[in-house]
């Protein structure tokens, strides 16, 4: 398996040089778990919310990078923290 980089520890393989593959197993298996831990709660929508997200760095139909996902689940949080997007 490889794991991204050549010998000189650069980038060789992934979106872009980032490092993640597609790999529609994971995106199917992160899914799987977003949609076993949401719930009525705020926090484990939060959660399964997050999950959908990290598994958009492996949908090869995505365009994302994980940078855009701590933006994205920063949003969520304060949010959230707010009461929601109405107030």
């Amino acid at each position: 398996m490889s794991s991204g980089r050549d010998d000189g520890g650069a980038e060789t393989a992934g979106n872009d040089g980032d490092g993640f593959d597609p790999d529609p197993e994971r995106v199917e298996r992160l899914r799987e778990i977003a949609d076993d831990v949401r719930g009525e709660t705020s926090e484990s929508k939060q959660l399964a919310n997050i999950l959908y997200r990290t598994s958009d760095l492996y949908d090869e139909s995505e365009e994302t990078s994980p940078e855009e996902i701590v933006r994205n689940v920063k949003f969520i949080l304060e949010v959230n923290e707010r009461g929601g997007l109405g107030r």
